[in-house]
């Protein structure tokens, strides 16, 4: 057989044969006094044999060690390991569908700042009155955020603060009067008299949960930086003078 008819009969491209080939996973014929190489029923056969180890999901080193070894012991070792390696692949998509299942099913619909976790979510529905508040739209994308680049076990923990800060009738008619005082200060110097005010109301709606190491945040830190570069001055520096009064309390 040419190589053409090679791979026509095992059902690959005449490209893959000579990758296989380059590769070192099937043998190379010698070529005739006519220039061709002519390949064997050995050559298909190993060559129906990478085939069906690649559809199964083995990578080409992998096929190559299979291969090399020729033993049947090794080769179920691999195909165990491929094995347990897609049930984790099913499990995590199972989880991702559920997930999707849920945001896509929330009575509140998916919030501006989705895909967030479904806890997230619900408590963006229950504040969405404040979506009119330019810094309840910043708190919101920051919140977001932060679940997204904190690690795994501190999610949970970010979540619930958020709840403690915004979980209840009277917490959220609470942000919603720092946000008002905050949004007043778009236009403001940061020496404006009423920052401290704004600073004050902002420091006591912050749970303790929420920020526990709040005395080692740094200002140089550059999220931090990004944030009050966000900001106007005056709500810049009233939420510096919030941090700066909580870690004090908290000494």
């Amino acid at each position: 057989m040419r190589i053409g008819e090679l791979a026509a009969v095992v059902g690959v491209t005449t490209r893959a044969v000579r990758h296989y080939h380059h590769l070192g996973l099937l043998p190379e014929p010698e070529r005739r006094a006519n220039g061709y190489r002519e390949y064997g029923l050995r050559h298909a056969v190993v060559l129906a044999r990478i085939r069906r180890l690649t559809e199964l999901g083995l990578g080409l080193a992998e096929v190559r060690d299979v291969l090399a070894d020729d033993a049947v012991k090794d080769l179920v070792e691999v195909l165990t390991e491929l094995d347990e390696d897609l049930a984790r692949q099913e499990e995590a998509l199972r989880e991702r569908r559920a997930r999707l299942r849920t945001l896509l099913d929330a009575d509140g619909g998916m919030p501006p700042e989705g895909p967030v976790s479904p806890e997230l979510a619900a408590l963006f529905a229950g504040t969405a009155h404040l979506s009119g508040s330019p810094m309840a739209v910043k708190d919101r994308e920051i919140f977001a955020f932060l679940e997204t680049t904190v690690p795994a076990g501190e999610r949970e923990r970010l979540v619930s603060s958020v709840s403690e800060a915004l979980g209840t009738p009277g917490a959220v008619a609470r942000a919603g009067e720092v946000y008002a005082l905050l949004d007043a200060l778009a236009g403001a110097e940061p020496g404006d008299p009423r920052v401290d005010g704004a600073a004050r109301a902002l420091a006591d709606c912050i749970p303790p949960t929420l920020f526990p190491e709040i005395g080692e945040l740094d200002q140089q830190d550059e999220v931090l930086r990004a944030f009050y570069d966000d900001l106007s001055p005056a709500q810049a520096e009233a939420v510096r003078r919030a941090l700066r009064m909580l870690a004090e309390e908290r000494r």
